[in-house]
């Protein structure tokens, strides 16, 4: 029977918005509703929100919840409050699209009541597209690999970094793998980026190869982990961190400290890099952002002749 179309307004910070179906069931194995997706993006909005602010947002939408049909949005929906801000920018092909910018709590909570549960976010923020801020290294394990052998590999990845007196933060995708982020902040060029995280990955392949895949090819990933450097493109987008998942329950790409990354590969436990959203919410109460750095440290590529 579908769900009655209720809707409530709320004032939040000063703006007016129209809540829907509030009790609609969005993730069934768990029996998580719209409310409570509402209610882990306000109280995580804290940590979050940095991390989105002058930053294009890309949805992905599951009006019908995580098992039903889903798409991305990019364009921002011409039915939105006024007072959201958005921005414009040029895509492949010279066409222009309005994002969203999910800068306070209206704004995050408005898209959370469109069933927005994944929020994917540039590198670079709106205001200077072709500079990224950050690189970011994508581990996705290759069946039946899975996150332990991924941290195995960003255990290696991190200690590659520190050769060139760079620092990397890890977090998980909140789906079967984990992400490092190389927050940079200083003036760079996606070329650079680019061209430094695949050569970390080559090099990475090259020392193991019975562990590490650098290539596209999904034939060269079974049981490997492909560290996949095409992430850094100013037309791409990469799950923000504190993002809920699609996933059967209400997982969350949640940070990590390396110390949390050892500690699964010496006892074996994919389930200690796993974390739901009230979970995600307590470990923020208690450490504060552990991704913080990545809007904060400045850091500087090394240059190759």
């Amino acid at each position: 029977m579908p769900v009655a179309d209720k809707k409530v307004l709320v004032a939040i910070e000063g703006k007016e918005l129209q809540l829907s179906n509030l009790d609609k069931v969005l993730y069934p194995a768990g029996g998580f509703t719209k409310a409570q997706v509402i209610d882990y993006y306000t109280k995580i909005s804290p940590a979050l929100l940095p991390h989105l602010r002058g930053r294009p947002v890309t949805f992905k939408r599951y009006p019908d919840g995580v098992r039903g049909e889903s798409f991305y949005q990019k364009e921002c929906p011409a039915r939105r409050p006024q007072w959201l801000r958005t921005a414009p920018l040029r895509i492949r092909g010279g066409r222009e699209i309005n994002y969203c910018l999910l800068e306070d709590l209206p704004s995050l909570i408005w898209a959370a009541n469109l069933a927005a549960l994944e929020l994917h976010t540039s590198l670079s923020l709106a205001d200077d597209p072709l500079s990224p801020n950050f690189l970011a290294f994508d581990l996705d394990p290759g069946p039946p690999a899975g996150i332990i052998e991924c941290c195995r590999v960003a255990l290696i990845l991190s200690r590659l970094l520190r050769r060139f007196h760079l620092e990397g933060f890890p977090k998980t995708s909140g789906s079967k793998g984990l992400q490092v982020y190389v927050p940079l902040n200083t003036p760079v060029s996606y070329e650079r980026t680019k061209g430094f995280a695949r050569a970390c990955a080559e090099a990475l392949e090259i020392q193991l190869p019975e562990l590490v895949v650098s290539r596209m090819r999904k034939d060269l990933r079974t049981g490997k982990v492909f560290i996949d450097w095409s992430q850094n493109d100013p037309h791409k987008t990469t799950i923000s961190v504190y993002s809920l998942r699609a996933r059967e329950r209400p997982t969350v790409s949640t940070p990590v400290s390396w110390s949390e990354v050892e500690a699964a590969v010496k006892r074996d436990d994919p389930e200690l890099l796993f974390f739901e959203a009230e979970e995600a919410i307590e470990r923020f109460a208690k450490w504060g952002d552990l991704f913080g750095p990545v809007v904060e440290k400045q850091q500087v590529l090394p240059c190759f002749q």
